[in-house]
This record gives C-alpha cells, sequence and structure tokens, in this order.
C-alpha cells in the first residue's frame, strides 16, 4: 500500500504557477508588507473589508457557480479536504493524511476529529460522504461535476475515515482542494433538486477560520474568527471581523479604497493602477492568473451552429489591440483554455486567427453572407447578421472590451447589440440548460490547476451549468476522456497540444485574453500573500497593526 501526503511527481507540473506569481510589468511592492516586529499575540483584533464589484449570491458548496464564492468557501467559511502549499503540492486541511491501494483504484481519506461546525456539532466522514453523494447527482447541481469522472463509490468507513473507488489518472487528489463537505445535520434531508433553494445558502454554518455573522442581500457578507479553530490548521484568525462589500461602481470602490473605508479592492481595472500605486496608504499587488476572458456563442441558436461564422467574428477582432487598450500590459492574448504559465501550454494553437478582416469576409462569404449597400451581411433570406452580446454589469474592462468588438465587427458587416446585466441575472440566463437565453456572452473562466474542459465543451455536458455553448464534437470528446487519465507528461503533451489546436479550430468560444490578477490593497492591512492559488490564501494570518485599526472613517 502506498502512503501519500504530497504526490511531488503528481504536482510538481505545476509549481511555476506560484514562482512567476511576483513577476508583471510593474516593479512595485507585491504587497506582503509583513512587519516582524508585530509580535504574534499583538496581531490579534480589527475589522478588515474586501469591497467588490460582484456580489455572491450563494455559499453553499454543493450549488454555487461563482469563482469568489468557491473561494471564500474553500479559504474562509469551510476546510476543503486538502490544500496547496506554495509549491502547488497537497497538504493535509480536514484529511490528517490519505493513502491510496497499490494500483491506485482505491482512495482513502483519514480525517482529522477536532473539526467542528460552527453551531457545534463535529464534523465527521459522514458529511464528507453526504456531500460527495450530493455533489454526484445531477439534480444537485454541483457545478463542478466533471471533477468525478474518474471516481466511483465513495462511503464512509466510520466517523473519519472516508473511502472512495477511483480509476487510475493524473492529479487525483486536486479535486479535494477546493471541495469542502456540507453539514450533513442540516442539508441531510433536502432533496438534490432543492439544494439551491436552500436558506443555508444565505446564511451558512461553516467549519472554516472564520464564522458566518451576517448576509445583507446585494450588499455584504459579515464573517467573524472562529475561536475554536484547530491550532494546527492555523487556530483563531488574527482578525476579529472580515466583511466583504459589493461596491457595483469600479471608481466608488477605489475611492473606498483610497480614503480607507475598504481595506482590499478585487481586481480593479487596469487603468487605475497609476492611482493605487501613487497613493501613499496603498499598495497594488498582482501575479499571472488562471483566468481568461472570453466570447461564448451559443449554438443552439443560428448562426453560431456554423463553425466558419465563430472562426469569421474571431479573425474579425483585433485581439492584441483590446488587450493593449484596456490592460495596460497586464494581460495578453489567448487562444486556448491552457494559461500560459501551465506546461502543457500549446503558443502554435489559435495563431491561425490574429486579426484580419478579408479572411473573416471570405469565411462569412462561404457560409452564405453577401454585403449590401448599407455595409451589413445578408443571408439568402435577406436576414442581417446580427446578434445581441450580453456582459455583466460594473466591469469597467468588459464594458469596453464589448464596445470595441461592435466596433470591429460593424467594420466586417455585423450588426451586434450590448446587453448589460446584473451579475445574478447573467448567471441565470447562461447556466441554466433549459433555459440559456443568449446569443454571445463576454465573461470569464478560471481554470483549475488540473485542466479538465470537460463541463465546458463535453457532449454529455450540454445538460450542466458551465455547457454553456451547447457544443458537440466526438474527436473532442475522445480527448477529453482520455486527457485526464494519462499521468506520464511525455506521452500526454502531444495529446495536449492537439487539444487545443481543435479547440481552436472549432471555436465553441473566442478567447480573448488571460489576465494579470490585480488587487489594490490598504497598507494597514498587513502579511497578505494572494497569489495563483487564490485571492484569500492566508487570510486566517491578515493582520492590522495595533495602531491602526482604528483608522478607517466609516463602516457603511
Amino acid at each position: 500500500m502506498n502512503t501519500h501526503r504530497s504526490p511531488r511527481v503528481t504536482f510538481a507540473v505545476f509549481a511555476s504557477a506560484i514562482v512567476v506569481a511576483a513577476c508583471g510589468p510593474s516593479d512595485g511592492p507585491q504587497g506582503a508588507l509583513d512587519d516582524e516586529e508585530v509580535p504574534a499575540e499583538e496581531r490579534y483584533g480589527g475589522t478588515a473589508v474586501i469591497g467588490s464589484i460582484k456580489d455572491i449570491p450563494d455559499m453553499n458548496a454543493l450549488t454555487s457557480t461563482e469563482t469568489q464564492a468557491t473561494e471564500m468557501q474553500q479559504f474562509i467559511l469551510f476546510v476543503p479536504v486538502v490544500s496547496y502549499d506554495g509549491e502547488l503540492e497537497p497538504q493535509p486541511a480536514l484529511a490528517r493524511s490519505w493513502e491510496v491501494n497499490e494500483d491506485t483504484t482505491m482512495l482513502t481519506l483519514h480525517l482529522r476529529d477536532d473539526v467542528y461546525w460552527h453551531d457545534g456539532v463535529k464534523t465527521t466522514a459522514y458529511d464528507l460522504a453526504f456531500s460527495y453523494e450530493m455533489a454526484n447527482v445531477p439534480a444537485t447541481g454541483f457545478p463542478n461535476i466533471a471533477f468525478w469522472d474518474h471516481y466511483g463509490e465513495g462511503e464512509a468507513v466510520d466517523s473519519f475515515t472516508f473511502r472512495v473507488e477511483m480509476d487510475p489518472h493524473a492529479d487525483y487528489m486536486d479535486p479535494w482542494r477546493s471541495f469542502a463537505p456540507m453539514p450533513k445535520h442540516i442539508l441531510g434531508d433536502v432533496p438534490a433538486a432543492q439544494m439551491a433553494q436552500q436558506r443555508f445558502g444565505r446564511q451558512p454554518i461553516g467549519n472554516g477560520p472564520f464564522r458566518f455573522v451576517n448576509r445583507v442581500d446585494g450588499q455584504s457578507w459579515t464573517f467573524e474568527a472562529n475561536p475554536d479553530f484547530p491550532e494546527e490548521l492555523g487556530g483563531r484568525p488574527y482578525l476579529d471581523r472580515l466583511v466583504f462589500r459589493t461596491i457595483p461602481e469600479p471608481t466608488t470602490l477605489l475611492t473606498e479604497l483610497l480614503t480607507g473605508n475598504i481595506d482590499f479592492y478585487v481586481i480593479p481595472p487596469p487603468e487605475q493602477v497609476p492611482q493605487i500605486e501613487s497613493n501613499s496608504r496603498t499598495r497594488l499587488i498582482h501575479y499571472p492568473d488562471r483566468t481568461f476572458v472570453l466570447i461564448g456563442w451559443n449554438q443552439k441558436r443560428e448562426p453560431f451552429d456554423d463553425v466558419r461564422v465563430r472562426k469569421a467574428l474571431t479573425l474579425g477582432l483585433n485581439r492584441q489591440a483590446m488587450v493593449d487598450a484596456t490592460l495596460y500590459g497586464y494581460g495578453q492574448v489567448a487562444n486556448t483554455t491552457v494559461p500560459p504559465f501551465f506546461w502543457q501550454y500549446n503558443e502554435k494553437a489559435g495563431a491561425d486567427l490574429a486579426y484580419d478582416p478579408e479572411a473573416a469576409l471570405a469565411l462569412l462569404e462561404e457560409a452564405g453572407y453577401t454585403r449590401g449597400a448599407d455595409g451589413l451581411l445578408r443571408n439568402e433570406d435577406g436576414q442581417t447578421l446580427s446578434f445581441t452580446l450580453a456582459t455583466n454589469r460594473g466591469d469597467q474592462v468588459r464594458a469596453v472590451i464589448a464596445e470595441i468588438i461592435q466596433s470591429d465587427l460593424r467594420k466586417i458587416g455585423v450588426d451586434m447589440e450590448i446587453q448589460i446585466l446584473e451579475w445574478g441575472t447573467l448567471l441565470d440566463r447562461i447556466n441554466d440548460p433549459v433555459r440559456r437565453d443568449f446569443d454571445a456572452v463576454l465573461i470569464g473562466w478560471r481554470t483549475e490547476f488540473r485542466i479538465d474542459d470537460t463541463d465546458l465543451f463535453h457532449c454529455d455536458r450540454r445538460q450542466q451549468p458551465f455547457q454553456w455553448v451547447g457544443h458537440c464534437d466526438a474527436e473532442l470528446d475522445a480527448l477529453l476522456d482520455t486527457l485526464p487519465t494519462i499521468v506520464d507528461r511525455g506521452q500526454s503533451g502531444p495529446l495536449w497540444a492537439g487539444y487545443q489546436e481543435l479547440v481552436s479550430a472549432q471555436q465553441p468560444y473566442t478567447f480573448v485574453y488571460f489576465l494579470e490578477r490585480l488587487h489594490g490593497v490598504s497598507n494597514r492591512l498587513r502579511n497578505v500573500h494572494a497569489d495563483a492559488r487564490g485571492d484569500w490564501v492566508g487570510v486566517d494570518k491578515w493582520y492590522i497593526a495595533p495602531g491602526q485599526r482604528g483608522m478607517r472613517t466609516t463602516l457603511r
């Protein structure tokens, strides 16, 4: 039997993600400001306020679909099964240790016996077994169901031992990094189809370093330090309270940061960077991100079911100009789902899709469109090539990108309207597999460290939340089924290269750019070390120096 705590060979493939996290177009401070002269016992106290343009509507890890929600569950409210260290290797969290059998077909997790739900009930393997089962029921709506494609039956052997069958596959511990069990004693009797409607999502009972205090719909979440959090997992956080505020206007967010009303500004638009860096009370932190921005073409609707049209629309967009005009050097053009700092990245994929309006028009002509006297493209029935692009309110960069897309496409005769929606409304429209009420969507996607695009593109996932575009291709499915099963990098490398070339050729998305992730941080908030693992890495060790805890003017 092989015992595994940190399978170095498997996970070392991702190490570059953290190594390069301090690189970027600026040589400014990276954000730690860890004052070693402040003794640990004096770091306790104070309230830190996070500001974001996006609300978090749901904190139930079985049903929430928003990246910020997932990370807050992972680092703030709940305890995932394992965590990643700075080298992106799995370390004990809720699982004290784990082991696999000789042929890697059975994973056994040994859980801690000192983690309690915030209502005083002990967290056990029965919570994990219940949550694993619910996450595998399609009616639950667990968004990352591809996590379990190579896993089978799971069971609680006893109160603190969970055992699960699996097919041998690469990076088998990665799903457990972001999977935190939910309390069976609260949700155990809830039917899967009703899980997303439970009050628990807005009034959660966690078991992590911070516990839920209050939720004001559309405005804020408030958490307080959990005094009983196990010492081996970090113990009581330094901060007394952590407040997450939704402020939908970037200009207001910047003002709140510069005047001291918030301490952590999530993803300011790049044009605000000079003000953040030049202000004596704030600093910028940044690192290469796993997020790419995309245009998803709804293939349930014409003309997006025609690959020639999708490719033509990509060729008609000057994506490099978008990056130059909006990201100020904090990003690069994307042609694939694989981040450039991952070993699988194929820089040749999509190289033939650089801005070329003439090639775009030739493809559209091939697809049956001709340009009229008014400059607009029409098909044989006289219908114009027109559609609506939806994106979310409050994201200044995406708003500008949408306008550039509109302008570029107008030049080749495509009539596009822009629709700006509230974040929750947009998610409802694209995530509901029955509704899917959109033509095209401009949105971001953050890939996992273990890349598996099954939820995005596999034919079998067309009725799942993240298969937004309804793409289906047998050759692509074969690669999606095969790639996760190959452990050897030399064997899988050529397949990864071919996979990216195939996705690029089929253009289910127009990939716009990969982001450098930016955050504005108040200098009174110390020991902030966000990196590619997530925004809230080490949040339990954030602190405010004793003499600065009363500096905030108001807390609204």
